[in-house]
């Protein structure tokens, strides 16, 4: 069956793969080269740029937006209205060995709605992002990251607090 017929209202590339049983909601777009396993879910309004990866066990909340070039592995959850920079790293294992199976100690990743993380930062398996927070590009993050917060560097520190549109604001939102 062609995927305009299993996805209705849904946009995806020729070139995109989108394994049977994935599920994908309306006006959702689906660009060049990208992957759906079979055990992933993708909101409504979604945008998943060029070569993105979706892994089983994976939730992406409705009206997200996926830059170019990043892999969402097993255990990642975003929650409505993420953004993810291009070529973000996410993992989930944290002591990985090539020849050590773990994938019983996946660890799961939560991302709160609204929440925005910068090109190419590195997001540690096991934490939670708040909502509203701010990741800067290149951060690598390490533990858990408050709601309305602003963190950068490598590891990841917090440096202020923005509002609901990404401003910086002086104290702490409510």
């Amino acid at each position: 069956m062609e995927e305009a017929q299993m996805y209705p209202g849904v946009s995806i590339h020729a070139t995109a793969v989108v394994d049977s049983g994935a599920k994908i909601g309306a006006g959702t777009r689906i660009w060049h080269f990208c992957h759906l396993m079979p055990k992933a879910r993708v909101g409504e309004n979604c945008i998943l740029g060029q070569n993105v990866f979706v892994d089983n066990q994976v939730s992406i909340g409705k009206g997200c937006k996926i830059q170019n070039n990043v892999s969402l592995y097993n255990g990642v959850q975003l929650e409505e209205e993420v953004f993810i920079g291009p070529s973000v790293v996410f993992t989930n294992v944290i002591n990985p060995r090539a020849f050590i199976e773990r994938k019983q100690e996946f660890k799961p990743t939560i991302i709160g709605k609204g929440a925005s993380i910068g090109a190419n930062a590195t997001i540690v398996c096991g934490i939670r992002i708040g909502a509203f927070a701010l990741v800067g590009a290149g951060a690598v993050v390490t533990r858990d990251v408050p709601a309305y917060a602003k963190v950068v560097g490598n590891p990841a520190r917090q440096i202020g607090w923005v509002d609901k549109e990404g401003n910086s604001v002086d104290n702490q939102p409510v």
